[in-house]
């Protein structure tokens, strides 16, 4: 149990740190990024599993359309998270970031209601009001939807949406999801320094290294929050998952320096409250549930 949330937290301060890698590339393209992250992935997981002698499961799965095209789906959800989340890191956005990941929980369980059909509590129900009403506020404030992180946590919901119902686990299946959008990638970014309008190779080494080292630093948080996962009660799991948007929230504002007006603030703080009313209502059911099986 201390072992998995010891993997879990590692993995959630990792993803919550990631402002901090993508500014070293930030001369780099957005688009572009996102193609190295795809072609290193690709690369690193194919020596994990190469490693460690994993391929039996690959040959059965290109022989099933239906999970090949579920896999595509969540293949494209990934890379418009990534895209959405690599552009406004280096635009100045750490801070609409963070709140994506903050709003995804509370997004899960309304696609876990609307699309799977599970039942809501009444403290869930609550919990998914009064986080509307900060986004609501939040759009009045800033007189526009916070489009950036409804992007993240929509992206990322209906991705592990997908990958809830899914066959392979957390490995395998970054492996199949960076294999189907390797072809066009690898096609994009040879068109790219054929022309030479490419920032790889660059004259700069380190960029070049950190290019390259977006696979591991993809891969390598994934791999720990798998781990973590099954060792861990969902519920502790839940709470654990705001480490990063709390890491990426302190970056944007004591790093980087990004507006946060008062008005701003109280938007966040229904949000949050939203979260604590959610998670305090899972650990109650949760435990509830224990005693009465006990």
């Amino acid at each position: 149990m201390s072992t998995g949330a010891l993997y879990a937290a590692l993995a959630f301060a990792l993803w919550g740190i990631f402002p901090l890698y993508f500014r070293q590339i930030a001369s780099v393209p957005p688009s572009e990024i996102l193609i190295h992250r795809i072609v290193w992935s690709l690369v690193f997981v194919i020596v994990v599993l190469s490693v460690r002698r994993q391929w039996a499961w690959l040959k059965p799965v290109l022989r099933q359309p239906r999970v090949l095209a579920a896999f595509t789906a969540s293949a494209l959800l990934l890379s418009i998270n990534w895209l959405t989340y690599i552009w406004a890191v280096n635009n100045g956005h750490v801070i609409d970031a963070s709140l994506g990941y903050f709003i995804n929980p509370l997004v899960n369980v309304l696609l876990g209601y609307t699309v799977l059909h599970e039942r809501l509590r009444r403290l869930q129900w609550m919990a998914l009001a009064l986080a509307a009403a900060g986004v609501l506020w939040l759009t009045v404030q800033a007189g526009h939807l916070p489009w950036i992180a409804l992007a993240l946590a929509g992206s990322f919901g209906c991705y592990g949406l997908l990958r809830k119902v899914a066959m392979l686990g957390a490995l395998e299946g970054l492996t199949l999801e960076t294999l189907l959008l390797a072809p066009i990638a690898a096609l994009v970014l040879g068109v790219w320094m054929a022309q030479g309008s490419s920032q790889f190779p660059s004259a700069d080494a380190t960029t070049n290294v950190w290019l390259i080292a977006a696979g591991p630093i993809t891969a390598i948080p994934l791999l720990l929050f798998a781990a973590g996962a099954r060792r861990i009660s969902l519920t502790t799991l839940g709470l654990l998952q705001y480490i990063g948007p709390t890491i990426q929230l302190g970056l944007g504002l004591w790093l980087f320096h990004e507006p946060f007006s008062a008005g701003r603030l109280f938007g966040f703080s229904l949000i949050w409250l939203a979260l604590a009313m959610y998670s305090a209502e899972s650990w109650w059911w949760t435990r509830s549930q224990g005693a009465r099986v006990a």
